[in-house]
């Protein structure tokens, strides 16, 4: 039989500066997503990549003095890195300057301009550098705009693309698919704030700046960011302008999923699809606007200093629990708040104290009462309060339903109900009671099989979310198959001795970690 096809990708970083944590949420949030469907039997193509183009860091490579290109290379290669660190599985990773994506750019403008979709005029009014936008007057706050910097006033000839032409045919679309948009709350938004009047036409071109993908027609002008930046999606399945019918194209359009920052959620939902009908291009199934991430309840900000970088953060702790603490930590549809304290709190409650736990208590006693030997034992009749295959075996099917809707903290919850659940069977069974009564022996080696087992399955469930912590679990236990195909039978681990068992997660003094990491930052 064969595999269905997933296509997921992340909107692609600026490469005008380091991305803080924030920035990075958004990538392992994809890749949790990605490995989850390649476990659940999906063959599935993850993109991400950088938009490498723009006025900012035409700048910036200025103030350096260096090219352009030497910059974004130098950021591109520090996000590549990053993305390394925390553990990134995507499939592939487009810059904006290959040369493939830029000759498909400059074909997607000839062919809108070639239909009529493209004119010249002119654009005056505020512009914002940091923001690379033209912003309305509500946008400036003393003088400055969005991003904290000031707001200049700006004429321009540029050429603009006919939005509203495909404004109704977006709307229908919107309003007959259901999960074009998610959550639901972000549709409503664009339906209700953006859409709901006449669509302006989007300035998609610069002369005010070099540093972009030339106009073939008309080389004063370079295309503008949303234009270049947003093409990605298909110039990266191998669409050249003209085209879509490649192999990629073929076997991964449309995408199932662009994972998306709320604060983009209009260029990927309104400028994106309708550049798409211009093109006469599917839609993707889903554009899912994820919240931000907080830091101590204000928006991350590199203007602000308001930031967290994930260098830093490696220094103090291990990459599965900072991925652990984003992914389940931050809700579904609200922004969600990073604070060092919270991390810590989250490690000892959630990681230390009941996986870590159930892994190296289940281990220990094995080691002590069976001489680190597990015997399957399985009996018929559960002799306590529940029975772990039932919780085991609800696991998998509660988080598919989760991860269908991309509630992936909520699917990464369930290991830990499991977790739970395990950890109070071991009070309810008292193992080291049952030790004493050499008649209730099947008993208990059918409480330590019944944990293992379990251990199994919360191992395979952390996979996608904790990928070190699971190789880890599956080292020590010498757990073999870690499908989701072998969590659909309870009691496949074999009888053997376990191998040489560590300790998962450190517990954390809350007071000493922080003054650690404050005394590394101050010094």
């Amino acid at each position: 039989m064969s595999k269905k096809n997933f296509y997921i990708s992340t909107a692609i970083a600026y490469s005008s500066a380091i991305p803080h944590l924030g920035n990075v949420y958004e990538t392992i949030l994809a890749d949790a997503i990605a490995r989850f469907k390649r476990l659940d039997g999906y063959n599935v193509y993850f993109q991400t990549g950088t938009d490498e183009h723009g006025q900012k860091i035409e700048q910036r490579a200025r103030d350096n003095e260096i090219s352009p290109l030497v910059y974004v290379d130098q950021i591109t290669n520090e996000i590549i890195r990053i993305y390394n660190r925390v553990n990134i599985s995507y499939d592939k990773f487009v810059r904006t300057t290959d040369e493939f994506h830029i000759k498909a750019v400059q074909n997607i403008i000839d062919r809108l301009y070639e239909k009529g979709d493209i004119y010249l005029g002119e654009y005056e009014g505020w512009y914002s550098i940091a923001d690379e936008a033209f912003i309305s007057e509500d946008d400036i706050v003393d003088g400055k705009g969005p991003s904290g910097d000031e707001a200049i006033w700006m004429k321009e000839e540029v050429y603009f693309f006919k939005l509203s032409k495909y404004q109704d045919r977006l709307i229908k679309h919107i309003n007959e698919n259901e999960e074009f948009i998610m959550p639901k709350s972000r549709k409503n938004e664009m339906l209700q704030n953006f859409l709901s009047d006449k669509l302006p036409d989007l300035s998609i071109s610069r002369t005010s700046f070099k540093w972009g993908i030339p106009f073939k027609f008309n080389e004063d002008h370079v295309t503008y960011v949303w234009m270049d930046a947003l093409s990605n999606y298909i110039t990266g399945l191998g669409f050249d302008g003209y085209n879509k019918d490649t192999e990629m194209m073929n076997k991964f359009w449309p995408a199932n999923i662009h994972l998306i920052g709320k604060d983009i959620l209009r260029f990927h939902t309104i400028y994106w699809p309708i550049l798409l009908m211009a093109l006469d291009i599917e839609l993707p199934k889903t554009i899912f606007g994820h919240p931000w991430l907080l830091f101590d309840r204000s928006k991350m900000s590199k203007s602000t200093n308001n930031v967290v970088y994930v260098d830093e953060l490696l220094k103090h702790f291990p990459v599965d629990v900072v991925r652990y603490y984003l992914l389940h930590e931050v809700p579904y549809a609200q922004d969600g708040n990073y604070t060092h304290e919270l991390l810590i709190e989250r490690n000892n409650t959630d990681l230390t104290n009941t996986i870590g736990n159930l892994v190296n208590r289940t281990a220990g006693m094995i080691n002590k009462y069976n001489d680190g030997v597990v015997r399957k034992v399985l009996l018929d009749n559960e002799p306590f309060e529940y029975s772990l295959k039932d919780k085991a075996l609800e696991m998998l099917p509660n988080m598919q339903k989760h991860m269908e809707t991309y509630h992936v903290s909520s699917a990464l919850e369930e290991v830990l109900i499991l977790s739970r659940a395990a950890n109070k069977y071991i009070d309810l069974a008292k193992p080291w009671e049952l030790n004493k009564d050499e008649s209730k022996k099947d008993v208990l080696d059918h409480v330590l099989y019944s944990l293992l087992e379990t251990i199994r399955y919360v191992a395979v469930g952390l996979l996608p979310f904790l990928p070190e912590t699971a190789e880890k679990i599956f080292k020590m236990l010498k757990i073999e198959d870690y499908t989701f195909e072998s969590l659909k039978e309870f009691g496949l681990f074999k009888e053997q001795t376990l191998g040489d068992i560590e300790v998962l997660f450190e517990r954390y003094d809350s007071n000493k970690k922080i003054e650690e990491i404050v005394g590394n930052i101050n010094e």
